[in-house]
């Protein structure tokens, strides 16, 4: 697929995570895909296939957040398999705590689908906010 393709279904995969549905940026990870959390924090490593991903990155950080995480893009840059994606998640943890983290994903994708993003964040935020 061409990269004004796969830059197109991350624009459309943010739309709707700009409005708190997650699914349809879920729905183009690959089985073999891989989130990279870059850093140091207890976060931060490669969730290799989309089991570790749901089972041990977003079941427990979306079981700190108190409402629908939103995360609104403010840039995308496409080449060949890559999307990059500057973008500004928001939500209050349970702890009452904000957890307004800015993001730079690096996205490859194959035959349409994700199959490795890797996170750039505020480490700091992320220590500070989410246990």
């Amino acid at each position: 697929m061409s990269a004004s393709t796969n830059k197109k279904l991350l624009q459309d995969a943010f739309a709707e995570m700009e409005k708190g549905n997650t699914k349809p940026f879920g729905a183009l990870m690959a089985e073999d895909f891989c989130w990279i959390a870059t850093g140091t924090t207890k976060w931060s490593r490669a969730y290799q296939g989309l089991k570790s991903v749901r089972e041990e990155l977003f079941a427990p950080l979306f079981e700190q957040f108190a409402d629908h995480y939103t995360n609104t893009a403010t840039r995308f840059i496409a080449e060949d398999e890559f999307v990059v994606v500057e973008c500004k998640g928001k939500v209050n943890t349970k702890r009452g705590v904000p957890y307004n983290n800015t993001y730079c994903y690096v996205c490859r994708f194959a035959d349409g689908k994700l199959r490795e993003l890797t996170e750039y964040f505020d480490t700091e935020l992320v220590t500070a906010a989410l246990s």
